[in-house]
């Protein structure tokens, strides 16, 4: 018997126990153990339920903040991508408003113009169109009614434009306001100044009169504006005056060129 059930008088004592536990529980004879047990046990419980709660938030802010950076991240690339396209549709707008706005300052049907981006400038205005689009040196520049310069060199996809303030930048021209006609020759200074030289003195020019093309050198067409007059240079005892000039906008502004093709 003690081969079969080693453990009986244990086991019998166990059961007699909680049966005894049981009854005592049916009657309440254990109200005051639970309640002075409960007095120990609810802190502990408490204590482990804040734990796990701030272990929780934890790793609820660990996992929102991740979520967070990669949320952020995607969306500065979105506004990367967005302002990209913007600033690609603005360009490519400001580029047709200035096809469109030339052809009602030179006539298609009585001028060849070929569009060219000014990709950069130092001494010359550089241009993203050469020999393979019919460019060639001596040809003339403008954009709307304004002379910007005449090609000077040449490559297969680009080109440079020697522009009226250039030192070597001569062009006949004329001047015209309300009190009258003066004519004489532009020339490029140093820098960004352009002078009209070898104007009569009894000719009328005034501060703020338009300078426009003589168009006697053959590239240039006659009527084409250069600038607009800042300053009268007047000097006794001899035989012409002098007047400096300005271009009537910033070339850098400019999104398009216009080459005059033969």
């Amino acid at each position: 018997m003690d081969r079969i059930f080693p453990n009986l008088q244990l086991f019998l004592i166990l059961t007699g126990l909680s049966i005894l536990i049981l009854i005592f529980d049916i009657f309440h004879f254990l109200g005051l153990p639970k309640l002075a047990l409960s007095y120990i046990t609810n802190p502990v419980s408490l204590g482990l339920y804040q734990t796990g709660q701030k272990i929780g938030r934890q790793f609820y802010f660990v996992s929102a903040l991740r979520t967070s950076s990669q949320e952020n991240k995607a969306l500065k690339q979105q506004l990367g991508q967005l302002l990209s396209e913007n600033a690609h549709l603005r360009k490519e707008l400001a580029e047709t408003e200035s096809l469109l706005s030339q052809e009602k300052y030179l006539d298609p049907l009585n001028y060849n113009l070929f569009p060219a981006r000014p990709i950069g400038i130092s001494r010359y205005l550089k241009i993203d169109q050469g020999s393979v689009s019919g460019v060639k040196p001596g040809q003339a520049v403008v954009f709307n009614d304004n002379y910007i310069g005449r090609i000077v060199s040449v490559s297969e996809k680009g080109a440079n434009i020697q522009l009226l303030s250039d030192p070597d930048s001569k062009v006949s021209a004329f001047s015209q306001g309300l009190e009258g006609k003066a004519k004489g020759v532009l020339l490029g200074q140093f820098g960004s100044e352009i002078l009209f030289d070898k104007i009569l003195h009894e000719e009328k020019i005034n501060v703020g009169d338009l300078v426009y093309s003589e168009g006697t050198e053959g590239f240039l067409p006659r009527g084409l504006i250069l600038g607009k007059v800042t300053q009268i240079l007047e000097r006794e005892n001899e035989i012409f005056k002098q007047a400096k000039v300005e271009s009537n906008f910033d070339i850098r502004d400019l999104e398009l060129v216009f080459v005059i093709l033969e």
